[in-house]
């Protein structure tokens, strides 16, 4: 028996699967406000900073964003994308999401997209792409490798803030992290010989350097800590580099409480003093490259070991959208759609 739809009921559309891939965010443009804008959304997460608001937010809309954005803003400029005018953050994530839809090509049902916690295209704007194109089961994907709270958990904090206000809400997934995975960890060495083939000699020590934490948040639980330092031991066994010659290091620490450490900028000075004059860095957090990959190690932190004595810094990329990492999330992400 056909059923009959009545003339005003709304359009009924095809039920389809949709995959959200998560990343941090970017700000719009270089510019002071677009900087601001970006840094207040981002830096008013509790799950970032989880002081009191009435401590932090006249601290923070005062001295610090009267400031910062214009040093942020420079340090973004400098490894802005002028072929697209667009962070390479927001470059590789849409190349990612783009490339992972071809993987799913011949199944017109699954819908891939992508949204920022902070900044644009919003994971809200990303949702409403997948509702309005008949998605009634979504997988969300966090593309850290590495699960926090800082990260993970609250890209997920805001796909659930937007199904709150759905009246019809959609069957909604969560892709677990894969640090220790064998593929993962295979590919992560794989990218890192095939730097090391590049040059004349070997480092003599190898750096993964991870985004930090405060270490309070290591103390209340958070993982992330230890994800770090399990991918980095691994990815180490994997090319049976010596103990000794492979450091575990967090970057991008501010403020005045203490850090995960060892620190990456003091740990490559102290390289550099003791007379270590080769060092390649790898950051196995970073799906792709961003700000904290191409300016601070890339840029800042060689020009520290270089002032320090060092004579030869490698920076090795970000698996980005190379194709044996589209393969592997593809893979995960089939993983994760069983049942559906």
């Amino acid at each position: 028996m056909t059923q009959h739809i009545p003339d005003t009921h709304p359009p009924v559309k095809k039920q389809k699967i949709g995959v959200l891939l998560l990343n941090l965010g970017t700000p719009d443009a270089t510019d002071y406000f677009s900087v601001r804008r970006y840094l207040s959304e981002f830096l008013s997460d509790k799950r970032v900073i989880d002081y009191p608001s009435w401590f932090w937010q006249p601290l923070l809309q005062g001295i610090i964003l009267t400031s910062r954005p214009f040093r942020s803003g420079a340090a973004y400029k400098s490894i802005w994308d002028t072929r697209t005018n667009e962070s390479p953050l927001l470059v590789y994530t849409r190349s990612i999401t783009e490339k992972i839809q071809k993987e799913f090509s011949p199944h017109d049902e699954i819908i891939i997209e992508f949204g920022m916690r902070y900044g644009n295209p919003s994971t809200a704007s990303a949702m409403d792409k997948l509702k309005e194109a008949g998605c009634t089961k979504i997988l969300s994907v966090a593309l850290y490798p590495q699960y926090s709270a800082t990260t993970t958990a609250t890209a997920y904090d805001k796909v659930f803030d937007y199904l709150k206000k759905m009246p019809w809400q959609p069957a909604i997934r969560t892709m677990p992290p894969w640090h220790d995975d064998d593929a993962y960890i295979n590919i992560l060495a794989d990218s890192i010989t095939e730097k090391l083939e590049t040059l004349e000699q070997p480092p003599e020590v190898i750096l993964t350097s991870f985004h930090g934490l405060p270490k309070r948040y290591l103390m209340q639980g958070d993982p992330y800590h230890c994800m770090c330092c399990k991918t980095s031991r691994l990815v180490r066994e994997k090319l049976d580099w010596p103990e000794d010659k492979w450091i575990n290091t967090f970057q991008s620490r501010f403020g005045p409480e203490e850090w995960l450490q060892p620190y990456t900028d003091k740990t490559i000075e102290k390289l550099a003093h003791d007379g270590v004059k080769r060092i390649a860095v790898v950051s196995p957090a970073f799906v792709c490259e961003c700000i904290e990959t191409l300016e601070e190690i890339a840029m800042e932190v060689k020009d520290e070991f270089i002032e320090a004595g060092g004579e030869e810094f490698t920076y090795i990329p970000c698996l980005n959208d190379r194709d044996s990492h589209i393969t592997l999330l593809s893979h995960y992400i089939r993983h994760e759609l069983q049942g559906w």
